[in-house]
């Protein structure tokens, strides 16, 4: 646990320094790696399920109904508020306790460990998402990319069964792990907006 809790720490943090750093003017309308999402749409996803998600799923309690349907990118401090509810949300999972036993997903239940490395990942992943989109670096240790990658590899099938992930993009093998978890999910490690 305390291995994949430094890897959640890390990749909330680097979501908070992303979101912090979006212009003020950026587009809504700006195209995103995630096919038919706009900036708007992505970054609504990302707020609800990788800050709100997180928290919730941690205290065994389902997202309200409001949060669901809310606009977060209205906000003009969107990312500041996104950047609490990481904090809210990580510490959450701060007692060991939380990563034992399962998680009531309303459909089914699963490990709260798996439910939290899924998470994880969701985190980097989006997080380099917004990051390309709006013209910044995603930066994320060897340590917590090979994390992702795992996971990656680990649920890409049923990923794929749900829409949630594209087809595998070819990589080399001797890629930057980071790189190889992108094209693993689906993503061209080398999207640009242009």
């Amino acid at each position: 646990m305390k291995t994949e809790y430094a890897h959640m720490t890390e990749c909330a943090a680097e979501a908070a320094r992303i979101a912090l750093g979006i212009g003020a003017g950026q587009p809504a309308a700006t195209a995103t790696p995630c096919g038919d999402w706009d900036l708007r749409v992505l970054i609504n996803h990302w707020v609800l399920y990788t800050s709100h998600g997180l928290e919730h799923r941690a205290r065994r309690t389902p997202l309200p109904n409001e949060l669901t349907v809310r606009d977060f990118a209205v906000d003009a401090d969107w990312a500041e508020q996104y950047a609490v509810q990481l904090d809210r949300a990580v510490a959450a999972w701060s007692d060991p306790a939380v990563w034992e036993g399962d998680i009531d997903l309303g459909h089914a239940s699963s490990p709260a460990a798996e439910i939290a490395a899924m998470l994880i990942m969701e985190t980097a992943l989006h997080s380099w998402d917004v990051a390309r989109a709006t013209g910044q670096e995603f930066r994320l240790s060897d340590g917590a990319a090979g994390y992702v990658l795992d996971v990656v590899d680990k649920s890409a099938e049923l990923y794929r069964q749900y829409d949630g992930f594209a087809d595998e993009v070819p990589v080399s093998d001797s890629a930057p792990v980071f790189e190889r978890a992108l094209a693993h999910s689906g993503r061209d490690p080398h999207w640009t907006t242009a």
